[in-house]
This record gives structure tokens, C-alpha cells and sequence, in this order.
């Protein structure tokens, strides 16, 4: 069993399970015509995280890392009434893309879009002093998780839950001595969230159509 299998059930799974979406799929034609990776989130994991946002009631919730908009327009679409999504991507060409799906999908109402570096991003929201997040979704470069994860403290409340995407790298994250800047940017997280007392936290390992990986939960607790 392997990265067939995993695929062919994740396919089985979005058909029989999720249903098909036009909005959805088209976000995806169109991210792969415009030349983007093809990095985003399987749909099981975009499902999750859209009924985690309803299960919660999220008013506000905060992306790192928009590439395409798949992920956005999942959580988007969770979001309780009135509810905002803000979304951070630092390549123009794929926050361009990322925009016209959001259009596309009728989320342009809830979802605010910002071009440029996250960490700059943040540090711009954190001084307008909004209402904290709700939820945190963390896809982006992975040395600078553990940056990005504490920001994210800063601006959530207790009860908030921050995930973080892409940490187990093919297994690769036991590896201390590896020469993978993304694998030690997890490591250097895990090591943050494990002397922090204000979460509880764990970590999932996933398997599909992207492979064996897995993704980190923290609950605000404190």
C-alpha cells in the first residue's frame, strides 16, 4: 500500500464523501494553468478545516500562505455571519490568481487578501488591533514557522485553534541532523509549542494524493 492507494482513496473519498464543487475545482484548473505548484491542501484537510471553522462559530480567521485560494475558499465558507477571513500570500502572481478564484467562488465579501512579506503582514494587523482570530492556518514557508506560530499567539484569545500545515515532511522530521531548512524550521516549532504553556497541542500524520505528511493543532489554553 502507497502513493497510489493514497491517491485513489482521496479520489474516492472527494467524490463519495465531500461531493464535487465547481468553485473548488475550478480554483484548481485555473492555479495549474496559471503555472502555481501544486502544493495546496488535499480536500480532506480543506473539509476539516471549514467544519472546524462552523464547529466554532469563527467570526475571524487568519491564513498564512493564500498560493491559489483552495484553502481559503474552504475556510471561507465557514465562517460564521458576518464573519471575515484575512489571507496573507507574498508572491503578486499568486495572490493575483488567488484573488480571482476567491471572486469566482462569491467570497470576495469575506475574504480580505494582503500582497506582501507574512511577517510584515502581521506585524501591520497585530498594530490595528482588530478583534483577535478565532482560527490560524499556517502553509507557508516552513523555516519561518516558528515566527509565524508565535504571532499567532499574539493575535488569538484563549479558545482559538492554530493549525499548522506540512510538519511531519515524509518523516523526515526526526531527522535533527538534516540539511532541510524546512525540516528544521517544524523542529525548531515543535520545540517552541512544547515549552509553551499557553497550548496543548498535537500532531496528525496524513497520507494523500501529496504524500505521507501531517499537520499540527494547538488550542490556545491559556
Amino acid at each position: 500500500m502507497g502513493q497510489e492507494t493514497w491517491t485513489a482513496v482521496e479520489e474516492y473519498v472527494k467524490d463519495c464523501v465531500i461531493m464535487p464543487d465547481d468553485a473548488l475545482d475550478q480554483s484548481l484548473a485555473k492555479s495549474a494553468e496559471a503555472g502555481l505548484p501544486e502544493i495546496q491542501v488535499p480536500p480532506g484537510l480543506g473539509k476539516m478545516l471549514q467544519l472546524l471553522a462552523r464547529s466554532m462559530g469563527a467570526k475571524r480567521i487568519l491564513e498564512v500562505g493564500t498560493l491559489g485560494g483552495y484553502s481559503a475558499i474552504w475556510m471561507a465558507r465557514g465562517l460564521a455571519e458576518g464573519g471575515k477571513l484575512i489571507t496573507l500570500e507574498r508572491d503578486p502572481h499568486h495572490a493575483k490568481v488567488a484573488s480571482d478564484n476567491i471572486t469566482h467562488a462569491g467570497l470576495s465579501d469575506r475574504v480580505e487578501l494582503i500582497e506582501g512579506p507574512a511577517l510584515e503582514s502581521l506585524e501591520q494587523i497585530a498594530a490595528k488591533n482588530d478583534d483577535p482570530f478565532d482560527l490560524v492556518f499556517i502553509d507557508a514557508d516552513k523555516p519561518s514557522n516558528p515566527d509565524y506560530f508565535a504571532w499567532a499567539l499574539k493575535l488569538t484569545h484563549v479558545g482559538s485553534i492554530i493549525i499548522v500545515d506540512n510538519v511531519v515532511r515524509d518523516g523526515e522530521v526526526i531527522d535533527a541532523n538534516s540539511k532541510d531548512e524546512s525540516v528544521q524550521g517544524v523542529r525548531r516549532l515543535n520545540e517552541l509549542i512544547a515549552a509553551e504553556p499557553r497550548v496543548s497541542a498535537t500532531t496528525i500524520q496524513t497520507v494523500s494524493s501529496k504524500g505521507y505528511d501531517g499537520f499540527t493543532m494547538a488550542l490556545v489554553v491559556a
